[in-house]
């Protein structure tokens, strides 16, 4: 069923809920699986891109705004996925990826990539102007960051007019989880204060306005809060309703917003769940998509060494571990203890930082090696019993392993569609 953004408020005050699914991937597979799934469902695709994933000058994936949305289009197309069902979002954007130049030069970048994404027709904007650039704290008060996200709103407005079509819808507010994770065992985080949440949208609808931007606000949809959901490297926080009795409260003194959830991965169907119900309809998810890709790459790799001489041992596993190591940024800073603590942690941990690799040219000709020897074969029940229970359909027939990977995707995202559709109404 598709979901307007613009609706979510009021099927809240309706009590009927539904949420959408935010895919924050910039994976070719995971794309392909939310844009299949999508057109399967007749569902609305979410599929948002970060400040320091795409921006204008490329970002760590190499992309500009024009260039993730040509990719999306293109797997859409391949896909038949109506493009009325695609709805491109920009996550976090801010200065944060030029933080450490001082404030001016920063949010000059950050006004380039806002134009940029919307240009390219990224039309739900989160505004996050919330960390400080150089000389100044490592996190800005209210006043300050709803100056600077209506800085950013302008240009968004005047970007938009310009390039045509739908104005944007907005999410502001930034008490979210690190991006992609914990690195250390988390057992509770407290939801988001009341008065903090009120505050965030009383600044920031107050200086908008000042601004001349009251109509920009009047689209501001979402509030990102935090709901007390977390994942580390090794473990999940599920969110416990029972503690955010006074947040909720806040969706009844403002009925414009609703919440958004960051790090909901790892969470489940019934979690998920509880979340719409309770005022968190935007659900976002990464890290679990790309991990369960890797779980469905890694259990492939097995099965072609028990089942073919020739092709070797684990080699797409040998791969990834050599080029993690030869290239340690993406991951050094956020694992630790032995040398076989962070072997294990640089595969499976639930953070999965393996997925900055899966770009690089060694892992897409592993990859790629390892499905041109699949590709055809026939696999045996008790070895996909063995190494890939779930994955029993695909056992005695000519087996397509890119099938396999988006079958695997299509399972964690139908987590979320069941979550998303509450009440069925």
């Amino acid at each position: 069923m598709q979901v307007h953004l613009n609706d979510l408020a009021r099927l809240r005050i309706e009590g009927r809920p539904k949420g959408v699914t935010s895919v924050c991937s910039a994976h070719p597979i995971v794309l392909r699986a939310a844009l299949r799934h999508g057109r399967q469902h007749e569902s609305t695709v979410l599929i948002e891109a970060t400040c320091n994933q795409v921006n204008h000058l490329g970002g760590y994936t190499g992309m500009t705004p024009n260039d993730f949305a040509s990719l999306v289009g293109k797997i859409a197309a391949e896909e038949g996925c109506p493009e009325k069902l695609i709805i491109l979002g920009g996550d976090h954007l801010g200065p944060n990826p030029w933080r450490d130049r001082p404030v001016e030069e920063a949010m000059a970048e950050a006004e380039k990539m806002v134009a940029a994404y919307l240009e390219a027709g990224f039309r739900k904007i989160h505004l996050d102007a919330s960390m400080g650039c150089k000389g100044e704290p490592v996190a800005l008060d209210d006043e300050t960051t709803a100056h600077r996200a209506a800085r950013l709103a302008a240009v968004a407005e005047a970007s938009a007019k310009r390039a045509g079509g739908a104005m944007p819808v907005y999410v502001i507010g930034t008490e979210v989880p690190p991006p992609g994770g914990a690195d250390h065992a988390l057992t509770t985080i407290d939801p988001t204060a009341a008065a903090a949440a009120l505050k965030t949208i009383e600044v920031h609808r107050r200086i908008f306005a000042e601004a001349g931007l009251g109509q920009a606000f009047e689209r501001a949809i979402g509030l990102v809060v935090q709901p007390g959901v977390e994942f580390g490297n090794q473990n999940v926080v599920l969110y416990d309703r029972s503690k955010i009795d006074a947040l909720k409260s806040v969706l009844t003194d403002d009925p414009q917003f609703v919440f958004e959830a960051h790090s909901t991965d790892y969470q489940g169907t019934r979690p998920l769940t509880a979340l719409v119900e309770d005022g968190f309809p935007i659900l976002k998810v990464g890290p679990e998509l790309t991990f369960v890709l890797r779980e469905a790459l890694y259990a492939l790799d097995v099965i072609a060494s028990d089942l073919l001489p020739d092709y070797g041992q684990r080699p797409l596993y040998q791969a990834m571990e050599a080029l993690m190591v030869d290239q340690p940024g993406n991951w050094s800073r956020h694992y630790h203890g032995t040398n076989a603590e962070m072997r294990w942690l640089r595969h499976y941990s639930l953070s999965d930082r393996i997925r900055y690799y899966w770009a690089s040219a060694e892992a897409q000709e592993a990859v790629r090696r390892l499905c041109e020897a699949l590709r055809g074969q026939i696999v045996p029940l008790p070895l996909l019993w063995q190494h890939m229970p779930a994955a029993q359909d695909f056992a005695d027939a000519p087996l397509d392993p890119e099938q396999v990977l988006i079958w695997r995707v299509t399972k964690s995202l139908s987590d979320y569609h069941a979550a998303c559709g509450v009440g069925k109404n």
